[in-house]
């Protein structure tokens, strides 16, 4: 009977009270009876009989429901519990994962931020690099200019020795003067003995026949300048005109330059007279050979550096 209600088992209760004294009533055992009591008491007595009956009845069922319904009012409390806790345990994973999520939040904007700055910085680097690439392009066209003009300038010094060689070859042994070509430069080196006397700054005869070779060449390069430097050895001198090897390369170079202005009409703003005295040696001054080689006039055609200074101030185009 435990799938029949509280209500439904006393209202069963109820009617068997009933159906109990309507059959009583019927019954002889029940009129004799009534004939000795009184029927109201008998029946009150009955009546309070079956519904202690079916209160009894029915708390015993209760009594059983009731324990059924309080170990699932108590499991239901320790699911709440258990609820709870978890609940709890979510609210905290909450406060974790939104706590997080601003955490992302904030990387999200500084990476955002960051790719906006390396954007604007690549933009920039680009425009950079294509800045360099055209200055560089500019300065290889200015360089590539410069070589051009120093490699005709070398071609030039190169047909220029070879003039001199040519020139220069009859009558001078190959030790007395000597013609070589560094980069843009041409050095003709004549020695000493061909030029002038022990100690004297005079040209002799036989140096102006070369000197006028040179003049001819010279003069047919009218964008070249001719530069004469004199050495001489560590040997001192003192004399009423030398006071030491300082006057005396000075005093060669200029007695040189003289002849070619003079003689030969080389056009003076193009010569320069220098003196090196014994401070730039060839050879050891401890022999009588290597202070001979010491002892020399040494003839430096060049470009004017004008010209030069002009090719390093242009703008390259």
């Amino acid at each position: 009977m435990d799938y029949l209600t509280v209500k439904d088992k006393f209202y069963l209760s109820f009617a068997l009270s009933f159906f109990l004294v309507k059959y009583v009533k019927r019954s002889k055992i029940f009129n004799s009876f009534v004939c000795k009591l009184n029927s109201i008491q008998i029946m009150k007595k009955i009546f309070i009989g079956t519904l202690f009956l079916s209160v009894l009845l029915t708390s015993c069922v209760s009594n059983k429901k009731y324990a059924d319904l309080e170990t699932q009012h108590n499991k239901t409390k320790q699911d709440l519990v258990d609820t709870k806790a978890e609940l709890q345990a979510c609210l905290v994973d909450k406060d974790h994962l939104m706590e997080k999520n601003k955490s992302l939040e904030a990387d999200k904007a500084r990476s955002i931020q960051q790719v906006e700055n390396l954007t604007v910085l690549t933009q920039s680097s680009s425009d950079n690099i294509k800045e360099v690439i055209a200055q560089l392009s500019e300065k290889d066209k200015y360089i590539n200019g410069v070589r051009d003009a120093m490699t005709k300038k070398d071609s030039i010094n190169l047909a220029l020795a070879f003039q001199l060689k040519k020139d220069l070859a009859k009558g001078i042994q190959d030790e007395d003067i000597q013609i070589e070509v560094e980069k843009t430069v041409v050095y003709i080196s004549i020695a000493d003995k061909m030029l002038f006397k022990s100690g004297s700054s005079t040209v002799s005869d036989r140096a102006k026949e070369v000197l006028g070779k040179v003049a001819t060449v010279v003069n047919s390069k009218p964008e070249m300048e001719v530069q004469v430097e004199g050495y001489t050895d560590n040997v001192p001198i003192n004399t009423d005109c030398m006071k030491d090897n300082w006057d005396l390369s000075v005093a060669r170079a200029t007695s040189v330059v003289r002849v070619l202005q003079n003689d030969f009409s080389v056009d003076s703003g193009r010569l320069i007279a220098a003196g090196r005295s014994e401070y730039v040696p060839l050879a050891s001054n401890d022999t009588a050979e290597g202070r001979s080689i010491n002892r020399r006039t040494r003839i430096v055609i060049l470009p004017k550096l004008e010209e030069f200074f002009d090719i390093l101030e242009q703008k390259p185009e």
